[in-house]
């Protein structure tokens, strides 16, 4: 028998068992039984709800984003899908503002298609949708899709990637995280090598295996060693009858799902274990967390098995891109020919999945991006999920990526003309300082900064000579609860001379548009509303 056909087979043999454990917990969950109190009662209700979750197939989850807080202010939030194909459905999250329209970034977040839903960035959606128009990529099981809708491969991935931004408009922002971030570096070099002007604005990639040959990780070794003959003759299955993709070849999301459990198995076992504890103490908020996390965890999807191998033959076995030797349509794909899109990388330090160094390398393969283009930042103490959700993310990740894309909110018509010196890409540390990138392959020597102009007694030619300071009056204000400002921002604007809530507020128009040509903010002072959020926290009192 197929193993495919024997986990469903086992999975429907076990369900009396399931039916049973889940009838016993709410017998002893009832409060009209007397044993319901009891150590023994508790016990016995936490040993069958943890066999009906271990035996339980879990669905594909919402995301229940119904509302968000926009300015200090609650609006709903309406999930839709705007472009529908058989492998894809783009949904956006629209917010509800009334008349009150934003020009905020707009977000294409692309969902990795690694084995989980796009459920799985619930928490990157959240935090962006404050400051953003989101729109996500959620990718369709393929054991769901008929066979008849065709084949699905690495190709097809790159053109639904081109498509939505085709649908999207111009100057829209991708952010990838973790796998889609090959093929959403490709699909830009192929849309800049052949000048389209919906190209996006920017790219964001987060903990992606652009270049798996620096630092190699467990996922890493296994692709290498094995081979893509045994990948093709093991995890390559049919999808068994009843389901609507009956006779497609996919890698089962079970297998995935394994794979990745077994890298931290310990951490998996200790977790249901304190779950169990956590049921018999009556800690009913330590265990809902642990049912949040592993209802998204262990719902998993099917890969279309061509998409599979040629991800892993691509990405991890023969390095294709770093190589220079990676193909879209028979056509070579070329990241040089990147020169209006900037690009910024984020790693996490303790990432097992995606090693230190492999995102970052995207700079080195996009040889004709000026430096100003492109960034990179390394989270301290996080690992692969800890880049692109939790609380590092929202408070350290998050606010670094806005920064960046609203400072190149607008895509250039021409490129930035190339330094006649080569290049370093400036590295962001936690605390904001910079430094160049060891894996640059370019260097340039350390620009030489000059004084930014002061206010003195008798010149008054220059419009914002009357409002800017040597230096702050006392303790400088925290310029980033200004929505808009972001820890870069912040250092541009104190390096001007900018230090205090009072300064922005007091801001002229002839002074607006002085300091929007002197950062280049290309406007951003007044369609973010900085004066009017500066007056209200200028008549703040001061914490002390």
């Amino acid at each position: 028998m197929p193993f495919y056909h024997m986990y469903e087979f086992n999975h429907a043999a076990m369900s009396p068992m399931r039916a049973t454990a889940d009838m016993t917990r709410l017998y002893f969950q009832n409060p009209l039984n007397p044993l319901t109190h009891t150590p023994i009662g508790r016990s016995v209700a936490a040993g069958c709800e943890l066999i009906e979750r271990m035996t339980r197939r879990y669905g594909k989850p919402e995301f229940g984003l119904n509302e968000t807080t926009v300015s200090g202010v609650k609006v709903p939030v309406r999930e839709e899908i705007v472009w529908s194909k058989a492998f894809c459905n783009l949904l956006h999250f629209d917010r509800k503002l009334g008349a009150k329209q934003r020009q905020d970034p707009k977000i294409l977040l692309v969902a990795p298609m690694s084995g989980h839903y796009a459920t799985l960035l619930r928490g990157t959606v959240e935090t962006l949708l404050p400051r953003a128009d989101v729109y996500i990529t959620d990718w369709v099981d393929a054991r769901m899709v008929p066979v008849n809708e065709g084949s699905f491969d690495l190709d097809d991935y790159i053109d639904y990637i081109i498509e939505m931004l085709h649908f999207l408009g111009p100057d829209t922002h991708v952010i990838a995280v973790c796998q889609p971030s090959v093929p959403v570096l490709a699909a830009i070099a192929v849309m800049e090598g052949h000048e389209d002007p919906l190209s996006p604005a920017t790219m964001t990639l987060m903990g992606g295996p652009i270049d798996t040959r620096i630092n190699p990780t467990a996922v890493n070794d296994l692709a290498e060693d094995k081979g893509i003959d045994w990948f093709r003759r093991n995890v390559i299955m049919k999808v068994p009858f009843p389901q609507p993709g009956f006779m497609r070849d996919v890698y089962p999301g079970f297998l995935q799902l394994s794979g990745f459990m077994s890298m931290n198995l310990d951490r998996h076992v200790n977790a249901h274990h304190e779950f169990f504890q956590h049921l018999v103490a009556g800690d009913g908020d330590s265990a809902e967390k642990h049912r949040d996390f592993y209802d998204e965890y262990l719902a998993v999807m099917d890969l279309t098995a061509e998409f599979y191998l040629q991800t892993v033959e691509t990405v991890f076995i023969t390095h294709a891109l770093p190589k220079g030797e990676f193909r879209h349509r028979g056509e070579l794909v070329d990241c040089g020919n990147i020169r209006r899109t900037a690009l910024l990388t984020v790693e996490g330090e303790k990432d097992d999945i995606t090693g230190g160094g492999q995102t970052k390398a995207a700079h080195d393969l996009c040889t004709n991006l000026a430096s100003d283009m492109q960034a990179h930042y390394t989270q301290p103490d996080v690992g692969h999920y800890g880049v692109f959700n939790g609380s590092r993310f929202r408070s350290e990740i998050a606010p670094r990526v806005m920064d960046f894309i609203r400072t190149h909110y607008k895509r250039p018509q021409t490129a930035p003309a190339l330094p006649e010196s080569p290049f370093e890409v400036a590295v962001a540390t936690k605390t904001g300082s910079t430094a160049p990138a060891a894996s640059a392959k370019q260097e340039k020597p350390a620009a030489q900064t000059k004084p930014a102009p002061r206010a003195t007694a008798g010149k008054l030619s220059d419009p914002l000579a009357e409002v800017l300071l040597a230096e702050p009056q006392g303790a400088a204000d925290d310029l980033t609860a200004i929505s808009g400002v972001g820890p870069k921002l912040q250092t541009a604007l104190n390096g001007a001379g900018i230090f205090h809530y009072w300064q922005i507020a007091a801001l002229t128009d002839a002074q607006i548009a002085a300091l929007d040509s002197k950062l280049d903010f290309r406007g951003r002072i007044e369609r973010d509303g900085w004066i009017e959020q500066a007056r209200k926290l200028a008549k703040q009192p001061a914490e002390g």
